[in-house]
C-alpha cells in the first residue's frame, strides 16, 4: 500500500507547502546541536526550494555537524555570528524552523529571525514558548523528515537528490536506524517512495554509520568506563577532560545513549555530560512504559514520550544522583502500577 498523509495534517500540510512556495528568499533553521533530522530536514528543503528557484540559506544557532555535511551539494551554511547571516536575515521574507517549535531551542538566531513571518513544521509536543507562524507539527509522525516528505509531496516536487537524500537521513536516524517504536508504517512507506524516485540507500546509510573518526570510538571507550546500571536504570556519562582532548563535537555524541538503553533489563537509559555553559546535559530514552517527556520536564526539558533531554545548572556528579533518583521513582511507579 502506497503512502498517504493521515487525514488529520492534511490541511496543516497544505498550508506550509503553500507559504514556502509563495517565498523567494528563506532562512532556515534547526534546534541547537542539530542532529541527523534537523540536519536532513534543512537540507532536504533547501534542495527543493532552490529547484524551485528560490534562496535558501541554512542559519543554525550553533554549528551545522561536520557529520552530516555530506548531504550538502553546496555550501548553503551560513554561520550565525556572521554579517553575512545578519544580511540575508535582513532581506529574506520567512523564516523555516524545523524539527523544533520552541524560542529557547533555536538560541541566538531567534533575534535575527524575529521580524520575518514563520512557518514551523515540527514532530514534538508543544512546549511552553511556542514560535508563532504557519504551523505544521504532528508528534505522530516518524521524524521532521516525515512531514517534510509531506509538504514536498502535496506541493508535487520538485525532487532533487538532496531532498531524497535529506529525508531519508532524517527518517533513518531519528529511528534508530528503523529499530525504534517510531519506525512506523508509514515511515517505511516514505523510504519506500524516496527508494522508487532513485535514493541510493546504502551509501546514505554508509555515510552516516560506515565511516566513524577514531576519536568516536576512543570516546565510546572512555564512556563505557562509567557504565552502571541497577532498578531498571541504566547510565553513562562522558567524561569531560576526554571529551576535551580528543577535539570532540556534540556530533561524536548521536548514538552513545543507546549503549546503556541496550543493557539488559533497562526500561530508562540516560546519556549525562558537561556543556560548555557549565551545564550539565542528559539525554533520556524509554525502552517501555516510562514516559520520559514528563520525566524530563521535571528537571525543566522536554522532548517526546520516548526520547527527551533537560539541562541543569548543576555538577556532573549531582546531576547523575538527581536524575538517577527520579528516574527509579518513575520507573518503580509505572511497575506498581502494572501490578
Amino acid at each position: 500500500m502506497a503512502y498517504e498523509t493521515p487525514t488529520h495534517r492534511i490541511r496543516d500540510v497544505r498550508k506550509a507547502a503553500e507559504v514556502l512556495r509563495a517565498a523567494r528568499r528563506v532562512i532556515l533553521t534547526t534546534h541547537l546541536n542539530a542532529d541527523g533530522d534537523g540536519a536532513g530536514s534543512q537540507v532536504a528543503v533547501a534542495a527543493w526550494l532552490r529547484a524551485n528557484g528560490a534562496e535558501a540559506w541554512i542559519v543554525n544557532p550553533t554549528p551545522y555537524p561536520d557529520m552530516f555535511r555530506f548531504m550538502l551539494p553546496e555550501d548553503w551554511v551560513v554561520p550565525a555570528g556572521s554579517r553575512r547571516a545578519e544580511e540575508l536575515c535582513e532581506t529574506a521574507d520567512l523564516a523555516a524552523v524545523l524539527d523544533t517549535g520552541e524560542v529557547t531551542r533555536i538560541g541566538r538566531v531567534k533575534p535575527l529571525i524575529s521580524h520575518l513571518p514563520a512557518v514551523v513544521v515540527d514532530h514534538h509536543p508543544p512546549g511552553e514558548r511556542p514560535i508563532g507562524g504557519t504551523s505544521l507539527r504532528d508528534p505522530a509522525a516518524s521524524a521532521t523528515g516525515e512531514l517534510v516528505y509531506d509538504v514536498i509531496t502535496a506541493a508535487r516536487g520538485p525532487w532533487p537528490q538532496a531532498t531524497l537524500l535529506g529525508i531519508y537521513v532524517a527518517i533513518l536516524t531519528d529511528t534508530g536506524g528503523f529499530r525504534f517504536s517510531n519506525s512506523t508504517a508509514e515511515a517505511h512507506e516514505v523510504v519506500a517512495d524516496l527508494i522508487r524516485r532513485g535514493l541510493d540507500t546504502e551509501a546514505a546509510y554508509n555515510q552516516v554509520y560506515g565511516a566513524s573518526p577514531l576519536r568516536r570510538f576512543k570516546l565510546l571507550q572512555a564512556c563505557l568506563n562509567t557504565l552502571e546500571a541497577d532498578e531498571g536504570v541504566a547510565w553513562m556519562s562522558v567524561p569531560p577532560d576526554v571529551f576535551r582532548d580528543l577535539g570532540a563535537g556534540p556530533e561524536d555524541l548521536e548514538g552513545l545513549v543507546d549503549y546503556p538503553r541496550g543493557v539488559e533489563g533497562t526500561e530508562v537509559a540516560l546519556l549525562f555530560r558537561r556543556t560548555n555553559t557549565g551545564a550539565t546535559k542528559v539525554s533520556f530514552r524509554s525502552t517501555g512504559p516510562v514516559d520520559v517527556n514528563a520525566l524530563a520536564r521535571e528537571f525543566g526539558g522536554g522532548g517526546h514520550v520516548r526520547a527527551a533531554g533537560a539541562a541543569l545548572d548543576l555538577s556532573l556528579e549531582e546531576s547523575i544522583r538527581r536524575v538517577v533518583d527520579a528516574t527509579r521513582a518513575a520507573v518503580a511507579r509505572v511497575r506498581n502500577e502494572e501490578g
